[in-house]
């Protein structure tokens, strides 16, 4: 029976532009799905957050142009810490899987692989 599981990711964009913005998306999604050998079907939910120095584009609107027309997608601003990552998209998959947490990636990419690096 499969169970609902959350897999991250996190990327970056160079400039606050529209074009940036869907392809680092989708690039990161792509990634995602690629090495998690997910279905889009699998898909139940992605949950997008910005940087507040993002707001070109919805990251949503770069799923839905993957095809991801009938997962449920949000959008919304991540916290503003001092000194954090700038112009960084985060994503929080949700997926039904009959795979462990532990056999799930999460993908890094660009300037947020220094998401994971210990503090």
């Amino acid at each position: 029976m499969s169970k609902v599981r959350g897999i991250r990711g996190a990327t970056t964009v160079h400039k606050n532009i529209k074009t940036e913005v869907i392809k680092a998306t989708q690039e990161m999604l792509s990634n995602i799905v690629n090495k998690n050998k997910l279905d889009v079907d699998d898909i139940a939910a992605a949950i997008f957050t910005t940087t507040e120095d993002i707001d070109s584009e919805f990251p949503a609107y770069a799923a839905r142009m993957m095809g991801w027309e009938y997962i449920a997608l949000l959008d919304n601003t991540q916290m503003k810490v001092p000194n954090s990552l700038k112009l960084c998209i985060r994503v929080l998959l949700l997926v039904n899987t009959d795979l462990p947490a532990n056999q799930l990636e999460n993908v890094y990419l660009n300037q947020a692989v220094n998401l994971r690096k210990k503090r």
